[in-house]
């Protein structure tokens, strides 16, 4: 099995990403090339790691540590990083599911439902990106 795909299989099953160890010994591989392969991954912006670490923090679409943006498909709570990455884990998933965030203007409860990769119902409010997409990544490593 490959590294990423493993990673995304634990993320998923269990809400929490592998350590390198962890992923070697699921997979059989030696911890330096897991470590590498790690690296490449991040390097690629597959995988975003902890600065200084080889932990996962991110894997695209989900989080590996709790967000305000809680993805759900047949009722398993998954975290992401946006409501971007919500509506991505719903797509990656099957399709059909929703992301519940708050406003972080008022606090209001907010909720997308998707059901057969379209929005469901009459959606409210707007999806606001800061920066454009191509520089979501200038700060990693800042923090």
């Amino acid at each position: 099995m490959d590294v990423r795909l493993h990673v995304m299989r634990t993320l998923l099953d269990t809400g929490r990403a592998p350590t390198v160890p962890e992923t070697a010994e699921g997979l059989g591989l030696d911890v330096d090339e897991v470590s590498g392969r790690y690296r490449e991954l991040a390097e690629s912006h597959a995988i975003e790691l902890r600065p200084g670490t080889l932990e996962i923090w991110m894997a695209h679409p989900l989080s590996a540590e709790p967000t305000p943006f809680v993805a759900t498909v047949d009722g398993r709570d998954h975290f992401a990083n946006c409501i971007w990455d919500g509506l991505g884990t719903v797509a990656m998933l099957g399709g059909t599911g929703s992301v519940r965030t708050a406003c972080p203007d008022c606090d209001d409860s907010l909720q997308a439902d998707v059901v057969q990769r379209e929005l469901a119902g009459e959606p409210e409010g707007v999806v606001h990106f800061a920066i454009p997409a191509s520089r979501w990544y200038d700060d990693i490593g800042d923090t």
